[in-house]
């Protein structure tokens, strides 16, 4: 789940082996059961029925949704459609369709630890500009994270998904951000995905960062519902959003919310 961008600063905690260890089985739980999401993803489903998809296999799991409840939010999932960014609350009325594609932002709550991850999904037969903005968002994923290595400052991990956006012609989102994450869903420091206004604090072993691009076909200015929740792009034009907790180690950075 995404922090919404504030100007104070959470405390950083830096996490044990041990403690990356659990964090690295909550995001396990995390990805597995957003491939089963994923795999229910068709034309016709409601998102309420996704939703309870996850709730079930979180309780079979033996952990607790993360963000039900969190600060008044209704769901187990966030799913966001089309135009829709992040924080799309699931419904009965809402249908996916053919052609649409949605992000499916999932956390957990186990053994004391978060994890924390978004994928997005086409529905049936996507056309070719949506599918490249989904694989443009994942590339700036994954570009991102490259960058979480000891040394190196958050703004590298900006600059690298800024840069691999931009190149395309889409924009990032500029209001919500990526953060810490550890005993609480939303720790210090927050990660943005553009360069202005980022932190050059270097980055240490034992953080653990949620690096979440959220990207968008144009502008970059997004607006938030009457629910209090839902975020779509002020121009109605289709976004698309991914996201991994990731352990910042001596070795290099350690994706945690991989299924395998």
């Amino acid at each position: 789940m995404t922090k919404k961008k504030r100007d104070h600063h959470k405390e950083i905690l830096l996490k044990s082996p041990g403690d990356i260890a659990v964090m690295r089985d909550a995001n396990r739980i995390v990805a597995e059961i957003l491939q089963q999401v994923a795999s229910a993803v068709a034309p016709g489903i409601s998102t309420a029925a996704l939703d309870r998809l996850a709730e079930e296999q979180t309780k079979i799991k033996g952990a607790r949704p993360a963000f039900k409840g969190y600060h008044g939010f209704p769901g187990t999932l966030c799913v966001s459609i089309n135009e829709q960014v992040v924080h799309g609350i699931p419904s009965h009325d809402v249908l996916l369709a053919d052609g649409d594609i949605v992000s499916i932002d999932f956390g957990v709550h186990y053994k004391g630890f978060y994890g924390d991850a978004a994928i997005t999904v086409p529905v049936g037969l996507v056309e070719k500009p949506r599918q490249h903005l989904i694989e443009v968002t994942r590339e700036a994923l994954e570009k991102g994270i490259a960058q979480a290595v000891p040394g190196n400052r958050i703004v590298d991990i900006s600059r690298a998904i800024q840069t691999h956006v931009e190149q395309h012609g889409y924009s990032v989102v500029r209001q919500f951000v990526g953060h810490g994450i550890g005993t609480s869903l939303h720790e210090g420091p927050e990660v943005p995905n553009f360069v202005r206004g980022t932190s050059a604090m270097r980055l240490l072993a034992g953080m653990v960062l949620a690096i979440e691009p959220m990207v968008n076909m144009g502008t970059y200015d997004v607006i938030i519902c009457d629910d209090g929740w839902t975020v779509v792009t002020a121009d109605k034009m289709p976004s698309a959003h991914f996201e991994h907790s990731v352990a910042i180690t001596e070795n290099g950075p350690f994706i945690l919310s991989e299924a395998s």
